[in-house]
């Protein structure tokens, strides 16, 4: 773990190495309010549980025989 990941807030650098991707896509959550965010003075702050939250938000579960099944019976 670096020491920007063992921090509890983020700046939009940080958020963007934390979830392993790039700093416009953050600004781009963050103009289309997709995660939650703080505003502190002219700066945009983010916690790591919200960043946390949003990861998980976004969590698809893997396909098994059973899933598909119930999806089926649900299209029928």
């Amino acid at each position: 773990m670096t020491a920007a990941q063992a921090r509890e807030h983020f700046s939009v650098d940080e958020a963007a190495d934390y979830l392993s991707t790039t700093v416009r896509f953050i600004r781009r959550l963050v103009a289309d309010r997709r995660v939650t965010f703080y505003k502190v003075g002219k700066y945009v702050r983010f916690k790591r549980v919200d960043l946390d939250a949003f990861v998980q938000a976004g969590r698809v579960d893997a396909i098994t025989p059973d899933s598909v099944r119930r999806d089926l019976w649900k299209a029928a």
